[in-house]
């Protein structure tokens, strides 16, 4: 039986290799799976030219999965170090790779990207036409906004953020409701830039039937951008936010009505106290779909330590509906990130990631910290590094400082809480050496 979409092949009880992959992977069974993508709760984001793709759940009763950015700025052109980045990001397994280049040969860069990537690719277009037709963003036309995520489809990413959800009626919250920092989205202010100067209406919600030519012809993962996320603790929550969320659930029904795979995007910064009712919020009037955070940043005051704010307030949204987490990394708010700034930004989202699936009681999770806990109670640093989530730095830190005794640290020494129990367990003398 023939099918468009990975929801289409659900609703018609087909269960695709890609189904059949994740539910392996997830622990959950395949029938389940089918019916939780059939009713929009997950998506498997596989578009059909990515051919090297592993395919990855996203949604409910699924792992937390994360997402890395990367790409090519007028400011920062070196593809080789952004080709590295790439290489780092799948080798610390994260599932997804954003490629948010705005400047140069895009299209180059991106089929490089898409050809060597396991991992799910997501773009944003709107950054690409910017740049790609080198001309100002007043005399962009409708179809050459469309031209281009008709590229990327061909090129095969798996999924891309639009900011539909900016249209004229949102648009006058954010003039009666001033903010103390405006809008942050990049797609959703260059969105908003063209409405206000061509006095029309966000091509995307008008044309958003087209839209979804596009998606069901390749199956991709419709990712409705949230271009008025708060883009500071002050700002969260309010009607611009909302406004813009309710007009996403409205564009999801539709999306689904065509069997497009969707995703909402969400916030932004945000204080801690207000992180659990922004999930079930968006669960409730996006009716289910998938939950994808930038964040949320809980604290302005940090720049150089936004990868900790971030993943403070990823563990809480996780651990409280949201699916798909957007690392953030120490250089946020300062500058394009190094290799380096990915790694400890990944590292942290896949600690928040991996926090929040502990608490949501995600099949398995326990086990690999269950599996540490004994290595420690063995003393077996081996172990104990194999199962590090960063065994390099885990190894870096022990050789730094040897200890008196080979199966204790510098912090404690003989006096080792661990090595005292176990030696006492085993009968055998704890003053003598």
């Amino acid at each position: 039986m023939n099918y468009s979409t990975q929801m289409d092949a659900a609703r018609k009880n087909i269960i695709t290799k890609e189904m059949e992959a994740v539910s392996k992977k997830e622990n959950i069974d395949a029938e389940n799976l089918r019916s939780l993508i059939a009713n929009g709760k997950v998506i498997i984001p596989v578009n059909k030219n990515h051919k090297n793709l592993v395919p990855e759940g996203i949604g409910q009763g699924m792992r937390t999965k994360i997402n890395v950015n990367l790409g090519i700025s007028k400011d920062c052109r070196d593809t080789d170090l952004e080709l590295e980045k790439v290489k780092t990001a799948l080798d610390l397994n994260a599932e997804a790779i954003m490629d948010l280049s705005c400047f140069g040969k895009t299209r180059e860069f991106r089929k490089k990207l898409i050809h060597m990537s396991t991992a799910m690719i997501g773009t944003v277009p709107v950054y690409d036409a910017a740049g790609f037709y080198e001309k100002d963003l007043k005399n962009i036309t409708v179809d050459e906004f469309f031209n281009v995520v008709e590229a990327h489809a061909e090129d095969g990413v798996d999924f891309i953020t639009i900011h539909a959800g900016l249209n004229k009626s949102t648009a006058e919250e954010i003039t009666k409701n001033r903010r103390l920092v405006s809008l942050v989205s990049r797609g959703g202010s260059l969105l908003y830039t063209w409405m206000q100067l061509n006095n029309r209406e966000n091509p995307f919600y008008e044309h958003f039937d087209w839209l979804l030519d596009i998606c069901e012809a390749y199956d991709i993962s419709l990712s409705l951008g949230d271009g008025c996320r708060p883009g500071c603790i002050n700002d969260s929550t309010d009607a611009c936010q909302v406004k813009e969320m309710i007009e996403l659930g409205e564009l999801t029904l539709k999306a689904w009505e065509r069997n497009v795979q969707v995703m909402i995007e969400g916030p932004g910064h945000m204080a801690l106290n207000e992180i659990t009712g922004n999930m079930m919020l968006e669960k409730r009037l996006c009716h289910g779909a998938p939950f994808y955070v930038l964040g949320p940043v809980v604290t302005d005051i940090a720049p150089g330590y936004d990868h900790i704010t971030s993943a403070i307030g990823g563990a809480i949204a996780a651990a409280n509906g949201a699916d798909f987490l957007c690392y953030v990394t120490p250089a946020e708010h300062l500058r394009l990130p190094t290799l380096e700034d990915m790694k400890e930004g990944i590292i942290a989202t896949k600690i928040a990631a991996h926090a929040a699936d502990i608490a949501k009681g995600i099949p398995g999770a326990r086990k690999w910290d269950n599996e540490m806990s004994r290595a420690r109670m063995n003393l077996d640093w081996d172990k104990m590094f194999e199962l590090a989530i960063d065994p390099e730095k885990a190894k870096k830190y022990r050789k730094e400082s040897d200890p008196e005794h080979s199966d204790t640290c510098t912090m404690c020494g003989k006096i080792c809480a661990i090595r005292t129990m176990q030696r006492i367990n085993q009968g055998k003398d704890i003053q003598g050496e």
